[in-house]
């Protein structure tokens, strides 16, 4: 088993941020900055499978404890990866026995090892990822990222040119499907403001059980066979839920030669994966980052947070990112359009009904 552990100061935040797919490039540990502002705080991150550097949910995790340690150099920061799920029980007790203040599961696979390890261990605290908290000593922190998708699936209804849209996961998981879910209603909504008649391919709220899976988070190459065969389809708006998987929509796009866009998830694809960002229409945004600074900047004033975080539309915790190549190929009524759509699910005169949305 693989288990470097890395400790690194805010001065490696956007090189760890700018790379590419792929294992960290050095095992060897490195200290934390020095400084003295804010109290002093260990805290250590367990990463799903996929690496650090994955453009999604590792990468925008580790982003939280990078900028709470620029924020605070007394706060010590590590990540240890893991290759399998075999990896998380075995990485998750190595860093309880390690002297962690806090430990940060980031994934919600790792659930019932975060609360045998959590039962076992009354005195650490703990952290968890897109699960909900599962002891008093473990911190929940989930996302419904059903809202942010509803915005992307309205968006590329209101976008599309063939009238076919498709969406593929990396697993058929909550976190996952939670996504999907959205962007189904999304699409679906649009068709009865609209009157229109845009499909989802991939996906269907309705059957749970089935719908368009990669089962893998890095398989770069399967995520491109999957897009070309959506495209094949007809569809010309791929939306990927599979973390690094989701890169091969992104070459299936350029391959289309521009007749293919691409919705990116959980990070803003335009700055985790520039190489493709000329077919990003946009990125259903999970404020990982955010959330998990945030947490553990509480927890070195001396006050761990206990219970749940539920990132919402209204708190910023999902959302679109900026169009950036589409600001001005996004027409202005979809845009206002969107606002609305935007204010009226936080207000709940619109209602999302994902079986999968945090409570």
């Amino acid at each position: 088993m693989r288990h470097a552990t890395k400790i690194v100061a805010a001065a490696g935040a956007i090189a760890l941020l700018a790379a590419g797919c792929g294992k960290p490039a050095s095992d060897n540990n490195k200290t934390g900055t020095s400084g003295s502002s804010g109290k002093s705080l260990t805290a250590c991150m367990v990463l799903d499978t996929g690496g650090v550097d994955d453009h999604s949910f590792n990468q925008s995790s580790w982003a939280g404890l990078q900028a709470a340690n620029k924020a605070n150099p007394n706060i010590k920061i590590s990540y240890v990866s893991s290759n399998s799920q075999n990896d998380y029980t075995p990485n998750l007790t190595t860093e309880t026995n390690r002297g962690c203040n806090t430990v940060i599961a980031v994934g919600g696979l790792m659930g019932t090892a975060v609360a045998k390890i959590a039962k076992a261990n009354p005195k650490q605290q703990y952290a968890e990822i897109d699960a909900p908290s599962s002891g008093p000593n473990v911190y929940g922190l989930q996302y419904n990222t059903a809202q942010g998708g509803f915005l992307g699936g309205y968006l590329a209804a209101g976008m599309t040119k063939t009238g076919k849209v498709g969406t593929f996961g990396g697993l058929n998981i909550p976190p996952v499907t939670i996504y999907m879910d959205g962007f189904w209603e999304g699409v679906n909504y649009y068709n009865q403001q609209h009157k229109t008649h845009v499909k989802v391919l991939g996906w269907d709220e309705n059957k749970q059980k089935a719908g368009l899976f990669a089962n893998s988070f890095t398989d770069q190459n399967k995520g491109k066979t999957i897009s070309q065969g959506l495209i094949q389809q007809g569809a010309d708006i791929i939306f990927p839920v599979a973390g690094g998987t989701g890169l091969g929509a992104g070459a299936a796009a350029q391959a289309s030669g521009g007749k293919v866009n691409v919705i990116w998830v959980d990070t803003d694809g335009c700055q985790s994966a520039a190489q493709y960002c000329k077919y990003f229409i946009t990125s259903v945004t999970k404020n990982l980052t955010k959330s998990v600074q945030e947490y553990v900047e509480k927890a070195a004033s001396g006050t761990y947070p206990t219970g749940n975080y539920i990132g919402t539309l209204a708190n910023g915790g999902t959302g679109l990112a900026p169009f950036h190549d589409f600001a001005s190929k996004v027409p202005a009524k979809l845009k206002s359009e969107l606002d609305q759509v935007k204010s009226d699910i936080s207000s709940g005169k619109i209602k999302i009904t994902s079986p999968h949305q945090p409570k």
